[in-house]
C-alpha cells in the first residue's frame, strides 16, 4: 500500500507529466483557456489514461512479454491502437450525453490519442516494470496530475484577461512565461531547486 502511494504521489505532483515532464502541452495550452473547459479535458484525460494504462499493462504482460510470443517490438503499435479505442469511446460518449463539453473541447477530444503522455505513461509503465495494479495507479495518478496543472493553468489564465500587461507580452507569450513559473513551482516538490 505504502509503496502505490508513493507512485501516485510522484506521478501526480513531483513528476508532474506537464510541468516536469513536458509531455501532453497540445491540451494543456489548448484548453486552458476556461476552467470547466480543462476540468472536462481533465476528466476526459483522466479516463483514457487510466484505462489505457490497465489495458496497456494486460496486453503487455500477457500477450506482448509472454515468452511464447515474444513481441515486445509491437508495443507502441499496439498501445497507440488501445489509446485511440478509448479515445473513440469518449468521443462518442460526451457527443451523446454531454454535447456542450463536447462542443467547448472541440479538436483537442481527438488530439487525446496523439497526447503523447497518454502514450508515454504506457512506456513508462514497461520501463519501470510495473505490475498491473501499479500501473494502472501510476495511470491514474498521472492524470490526476494533469488534470491539476490544467485547472490550475487555466484558473491563471482567466484571472490574467483582468490585469493590464504589456503589449508585447500579452497573449500566448504571457501563457508560456507563466507555464515556465509553474513549472518552476514543481519543480520544487522535487528537490531539484
Amino acid at each position: 500500500m505504502k509503496e502505490l502511494l508513493i507512485i501516485a504521489v510522484g506521478a501526480a505532483v513531483v513528476n508532474n507529466v506537464v510541468l516536469s515532464q513536458f509531455l501532453g502541452l497540445c491540451p494543456f495550452f489548448g484548453v486552458s483557456k476556461k476552467i470547466e473547459t480543462a476540468a472536462g479535458m481533465g476528466g476526459a484525460v483522466v479516463f483514457v489514461i487510466t484505462l489505457s494504462s490497465l489495458v496497456t499493462s494486460l496486453i503487455y504482460k500477457y500477450l506482448l512479454a509472454n515468452p511464447h510470443v515474444n513481441m515486445q517490438f509491437l508495443q507502441t503499435i499496439v498501445f497507440i491502437l488501445v489509446i485511440a479505442a478509448l479515445v473513440q469511446f469518449v468521443e462518442m460518449f460526451l457527443k451523446k450525453s454531454m454535447q456542450a463539453l463536447y462542443q467547448s473541447l472541440g479538436v483537442y477530444l481527438p488530439l487525446i490519442t496523439t497526447n503523447c503522455a497518454v502514450l508515454g505513461v504506457a512506456v513508462i509503465n514497461v520501463q519501470k516494470e510495473y505490475n498491473v495494479l501499479q500501473s494502472t495507479v501510476n495511470g491514474f495518478a498521472t492524470a490526476v496530475g494533469f488534470t491539476i496543472s490544467i485547472v490550475l493553468m487555466a484558473g491563471l489564465r482567466e484571472k490574467m484577461e483582468y490585469n493590464d500587461i504589456p503589449k508585447y507580452f500579452q497573449g500566448f507569450p504571457m501563457v508560456l512565461l507563466t507555464a515556465g513559473l509553474m513549472a518552476i513551482a514543481f519543480f520544487g516538490f522535487s528537490g531539484i531547486i
